[in-house]
């Protein structure tokens, strides 16, 4: 079976993509599902994930110390087969950079229509533990699709 690659995207890659990164990572089989994470902006590209997307992540057993924040590019639709966005903006962002329908295809919000996850950064903890139950719950969802 070809290795499944999921890409999840926020603005800067270093508070919701990481965490979501981290926690599908300790969800799926490594050698059948590769998982990374990208920003649609340049802020923080070669930062480590926010220390408080790190604490929350470790307090429930996952580990980002791995994780270095870079920006999505065009190229990653032809590396990735499901791209996972966090919130609208951002969403729109990367299907600017489609090239073609199949492009289109891969990209979807990783929560619903609906529902974005909200961006934490400026907020307090319990911004990054709500991000981290949303993307838990959402992670759980795409190992379900996964096993279809």
């Amino acid at each position: 079976m070809a290795q499944m690659k999921i890409l999840m995207v926020c603005l800067g890659n270093i508070c919701r993509s990481p965490l979501a990164q981290g926690i599908l990572e300790s969800k799926v089989d490594s050698s059948e599902v590769i998982v990374d994470s990208a920003g649609t902006a340049a802020y923080h590209v070669g930062n480590s994930p926010d220390k408080r997307s790190v604490a929350v992540a470790k307090k429930n057993g996952i580990d980002l110390s791995k994780q270095k924040a870079r920006q999505f590019t065009v190229e990653d639709f032809s590396l990735f087969s499901k791209i996972y966005v966090m919130d609208l903006s951002n969403y729109e962002n990367v299907i600017a950079l489609s090239q073609n329908p199949e492009d289109k295809a891969k990209v979807n919000l990783i929560l619903n229509e609906s529902m974005e996850v909200p961006d934490p950064y400026y907020g307090g903890k319990e911004g990054f533990e709500y991000c981290f139950d949303l993307l838990n719950n959402a992670c759980d969802q795409i190992v379900k699709s996964l096993a279809k």
